[in-house]
Formats: C-alpha cells, sequence, structure tokens
C-alpha cells in the first residue's frame, strides 16, 4: 500500500471529485417536507450507484420514512463503520439566499474558494470526503484497506424516526470495531479536531390555557389572567441572575471536568470574544463561574427557542389572547436523564401556574449526551493522521451540538464512535448560503486517507 500515491491520486482527482458532490447537490433531499420524498429516494439512488462504482456491494434499504444506503466491502485487519447523512435543511426563507440553492457551484470568494449550496457542509460534502478518499485508495491500491460498513441516513435533519428501529432490526450486519462520523468541523476553522463528547438534548412545547376564547382588552383587561403574562414569568424563572437554571435536580449528576482536560481545553485558546463578536455580540450569558468552553461544552442549558400567542400580524389588535406557547429545549450533559429533565420542568411549569390557567405539553425528541471512549488506540492514531496533514495538531475538543447517533452507536451496536469534521465556522449550515471551503474538501479527503491507513496498520480495539 502506498500513502503517497493514494494523496497524489487525490490532488490529482480533486476537480472531478468536486462535480461528483456537485451533482450530489443539485438533489433536493428534503427529508422534512413530504413534497421532496422523491428527491430524498434519488439521493439514496445515487449514493447507491456511487458505492457501487468502486466495487461496494450496496443497497438502498426501504424504512417507513427515507431510506437507508448500506454498503459492505470485505477486508483483513479492523472493521470500520461509516456513517453520514444525505438529507439536508429546508431552504427557507428563500429570498436570503444570493443564488438557487440547488444550483451549486465552485465560488471565490475573500476566503478563498467555496462550494456554495445546501448540504454542502451539511453533511454531503462531509459524507463524500469518505468516499472520495476510499475511492483514491482503491484506484491505486486495487482494493480498500480494512472492512467498511458504510452507513447512510436520510432522516437526520428530521428527527431520525426511523434510525433506531433500523439499527435494532439490523444490529447484527451493522456492528464493527469502530465508528466513524464525519458531520462536525474544525475547532476554530482551522484546527482538526477529534469530537469527544456531544450534549444530548430535550424538547418541549407548552401551550398555557387562559380564557376560551380571545377577549377584549379593554372589557377584561386588568381582571382577567393573560396566559402570555403568565407563560412569560414561568419562562423568566427558568434562569436566576448568574445564569444558573433553577429547575430543581437539572444539575443533579452532573461530573465536574477532569483535570487533564481542563488543561487540555485551556491549551486551545479559545478565543470567545471573537466567537461572539461574529455575530454581533460581546458578554458570556452562561453560568457565571464557567469558561465560555465550559459553557458550551460541557455544561447543560435551558433555551427558549420560540414564543407565540395573540395576535402578531400587522398593526394592532387588542386582545388577551385565550393561548400563550412556548417552544424549549435543553442541551443535556453527562450524568443527565432525559426522561428526569422533561419531568422536572414539566412539574417546574405547572408549580407556577395561576389558578385560572391550564397547561399542555408537547415532546419533541429525547436523547442523552454522550462522551467516548478515548482509550480505544484508534483515536490516537487518527490524532497522529490529522495532525500530519494539518498545519495545526489536532485537538481532542467537546462539542455544544446534539448528534444521537453517536450514542445509539454505544446503546445498541456496543460500539465505540469517533467524530471527526472539516467544517468552518461561518459554514452558514442550516441557514441561508450555506457553503463548504473547497480546501476543507480536499484536506478532508486526504486526512480520511491517513486514517484509513492509520486504522488498518494500528487496527481499532
Amino acid at each position: 500500500m502506498s500513502l503517497d500515491a493514494v494523496l497524489a491520486r487525490i490532488d490529482d482527482q480533486l476537480p472531478a471529485a468536486t462535480d461528483r458532490l456537485l451533482e450530489l447537490l443539485r438533489i433536493p433531499s428534503i427529508s422534512t417536507d413530504p413534497a421532496y420524498t422523491q428527491p430524498c429516494s434519488e439521493a439514496a439512488d445515487w449514493l447507491v450507484e456511487d458505492l457501487k462504482s468502486l466495487g461496494i456491494k450496496a443497497e438502498k434499504r426501504i424504512t417507513p420514512g427515507h431510506p437507508m444506503v448500506v454498503g459492505h466491502v470485505a477486508g483483513d485487519g479492523p472493521h470500520l463503520l461509516f456513517y453520514g447523512h444525505y438529507d439536508v435543511q429546508p431552504v427557507d426563507p428563500l429570498e436570503l439566499w444570493d443564488s438557487d440553492p440547488f444550483a451549486p457551484c465552485v465560488e471565490e470568494t475573500p476566503k478563498g474558494r467555496v462550494i456554495r449550496g445546501r448540504g454542502s457542509s451539511d453533511d454531503k460534502g462531509q459524507l463524500m470526503t469518505f468516499v472520495e478518499a476510499c475511492r483514491a485508495w482503491r484506484e491505486v491500491n486495487g482494493a480498500l484497506p480494512c472492512a467498511i460498513t458504510f452507513f447512510f441516513e436520510g432522516e437526520e435533519e428530521s428527527g431520525s424516526p426511523s434510525l433506531v428501529p433500523f439499527m435494532h432490526e439490523n444490529a447484527d450486519e451493522l456492528r464493527a470495531d469502530i465508528a466513524l462520523i464525519c458531520d462536525t468541523a474544525l475547532f476554530q476553522s482551522r484546527t482538526p479536531a477529534i469530537v469527544t463528547m456531544l450534549r444530548g438534548m430535550v424538547g418541549e412545547q407548552i401551550t398555557v390555557q387562559g380564557p376560551d376564547m380571545d377577549l377584549h382588552s379593554g372589557f377584561f383587561g386588568g381582571l382577567a389572567m393573560n396566559p402570555i403574562r403568565a407563560l412569560s414569568k414561568i419562562l423568566a424563572d427558568i434562569h436566576d441572575d448568574e445564569g444558573r437554571v433553577t429547575i430543581p435536580g437539572f444539575y443533579d449528576g452532573i461530573p465536574d471536568l477532569s483535570p487533564e482536560i481542563r488543561a487540555q481545553w485551556e491549551a486551545l485558546g479559545f478565543d470567545w470574544q471573537g466567537f461572539l463578536g461574529s455575530v454581533g455580540l460581546s458578554q458570556p450569558a452562561g453560568e457565571a463561574d464557567r469558561t465560555p468552553l465550559e459553557m458550551i461544552w460541557s455544561r447543560p442549558t435551558a433555551e427558549v427557542n420560540g414564543i407565540w400567542g395573540g395576535y402578531t400580524g400587522d398593526g394592532f389588535k387588542t386582545v388577551l389572547p385565550a393561548k400563550a406557547h412556548a417552544k424549549i429545549s435543553f442541551r443535556l450533559v453527562e450524568g443527565q436523564d432525559p426522561d428526569r429533565i422533561r419531568d422536572a420542568f414539566r412539574a417546574f411549569v405547572r408549580a407556577r401556574l395561576p389558578q385560572d390557567c391550564t397547561v399542555a405539553f408537547k415532546p419533541h425528541g429525547g436523547s442523552a449526551a454522550s462522551v467516548m471512549e478515548t482509550s480505544d488506540p484508534a483515536f490516537e492514531a487518527a490524532r497522529q493522521a490529522l495532525s500530519e496533514e494539518w498545519p495545526e495538531p489536532a485537538a481532542y475538543v467537546g462539542c455544544g451540538g446534539s448528534i444521537p447517533i453517536a450514542g445509539h452507536f454505544g446503546s445498541i451496536l456496543g460500539m465505540n464512535a469517533m467524530l471527526i469534521g472539516f467544517g468552518k465556522d461561518d459554514d452558514a449550515i442550516h441557514s441561508p448560503n450555506e457553503k463548504y471551503d473547497l480546501e476543507s474538501f480536499h484536506k478532508g479527503i486526504r486526512s480520511w486517507a491517513r486514517i484509513l491507513d492509520a486504522l488498518s496498520r494500528k487496527g481499532a480495539a
């Protein structure tokens, strides 16, 4: 096996690899909208055919929702599973895009060349970095360096309703030595990173009901309970003046950072002023006694994601609304149980409900935090391989987001998961004008080739 030859092949074939990615990006595989069911199926078909072109036995697997794509290649050494998702977020508001989100192109920008289009960074571009590394490896060496299972999902952006049942039903087929996930980013857009912890999440929609109809504020104002007033007070009570969540038991069981991890994070030199300044902010709003990296990686949160009620159209309508609504999400860390947090929040709301109001709850998802076992030798092998490709040495980092599949690999398949991604902070994933840095795409392919070489030589526990 010649790694240098594989890397040279990647460099030589970058234009062709970019063209393949652009072709995949043209498919509007929006999973949350039923109007795009057919494009989601087409994206799965495209990936099946692309894997088959690499000599991989691949097929589209039907689920109650959008299809899964599963492919296998046999080999010696460790058995790796690579996961990615081919579905994308909706593009609304369309008027904020500078170009058609499904007419992707390579664009020159002041920061370099980028691939512009929905899904370019999340997650089609990242998914294809691994596929293109495998393509170059096979073209140079005639075969891949070890056994690999390819597992591509089509519902990640819409809650993954088919994922857990599919994993249970196909556990024996999917089980491998370690799972690789490419759906994360570089640290501060420059340092290659291996994510070792992810926050979980609980979502709740609450509806506070007051009167049985909207009321005239002149006739009833001051006498009747306004459910927006009641809801606003409840939401305001969730945090104290120091940024701590006041829900009873919320912090129970949460471990403190180890001195080793704290030292690693401090050494990263996180520019929190620049991070907040890039979105027009200046001050951390979380727990006053925690560092900014702790706030976003290792501490739990409670956030109001939306609130509405009464008349919200143009002009003015003087009513006391019958109902008020809010959407609240909790990011969870190690030691927190999603069901217990949901129950505690509901009890918190009910305890503050005025006499003339009732409340209804609608759950939305629930997943525990994930902590990876970095004693697995695959982690250090991958970290060294990444460090050889990028100007800065690779780091172990946390992630404030939630990627439930990482936890499912552990709980359902008994596998450790390693998350490596090449996105940048300004990629605008989930937003208009999403892009993927062309250099990140290129170096991402090279990185996976180096990691494949390292893992196939040293093995994965």
